[in-house]
């Protein structure tokens, strides 16, 4: 266990299984409940995600996954400044409108929602149905760059990891990315905002970040 030079910060290491233990211990326990998961590619958001549906379920809570890769604007929008641009990435990439209108804001309200929207790799329409869940529901939502978009959620988690892990993990090809995430760690900040920051530069021995007042 580490703690900074002010006393206010201590890094607790825990086990991948002590990771979902905490983020579940920290989901609110009345009425329907979003939980948003946010990290690079290569720390795995999607997994961790996942790997919370088991333990709510088992606490008697109905589970919803929603995944943003499903909610991305159309190509034409996305891609209008080109292929790879790290501002769009940041900027144009969620329709966010979207996530607010067609799952956060009805699941909330109501338990309705839509679980996809958008194919990013037919670039259309997933034509998906609306689903419904119980009241005491909770949706988990995976995504990166998703916690300055203003989206309603009871629990954020973030993934967090040094600049030169990122570069080192992200594949050579998708390297033009990084500049948009050094942006979203100046201007949003995701380590101070989060609710459950997690160390993750070491996928195999991963560490919780306790803020003191």
């Amino acid at each position: 266990m580490t703690r900074s030079g002010d006393g206010q910060v201590v890094v607790r290491p825990v086990t991948r299984e002590g990771v979902v233990a905490h983020v579940v211990g920290r989901v609110p326990g009345d009425g329907r409940r979003v939980v948003v998961v946010d990290g690079a590619a290569a720390t795995g958001p999607g997994e961790l995600a996942d790997a919370l549906v088991a333990p709510l379920r088992a606490a008697g809570r109905a589970v919803v996954r929603v995944r943003v890769a499903d909610f991305l604007r159309p190509a034409s929008l996305r891609f209008e400044h080109g292929r790879h641009d790290p501002d769009a990435y940041l900027e144009d990439r969620v329709d966010v409108r979207a996530l607010e209108r067609e799952v956060l804001t009805p699941f909330a309200a109501s338990g309705r929602y839509l679980p996809t929207l958008w194919d990013p790799v037919t670039d259309r329409a997933t034509r998906a149905p609306y689903a419904q869940a119980p009241e005491g529901a909770v949706l988990v939502l995976d995504g990166d760059l998703l916690l300055g978009l203003g989206l309603a959620a009871d629990l954020t988690v973030h993934l967090a990891v040094r600049p030169a892990t990122l570069a080192r993990r992200t594949p050579e090809e998708d390297a033009w990315v990084l500049p948009a995430f050094a942006r979203y760690a100046d201007e949003v900040g995701p380590e101070v905002v989060a609710d459950v920051v997690v160390r993750a530069d070491d996928p195999a021995h991963p560490a919780l970040v306790d803020r003191g007042p």
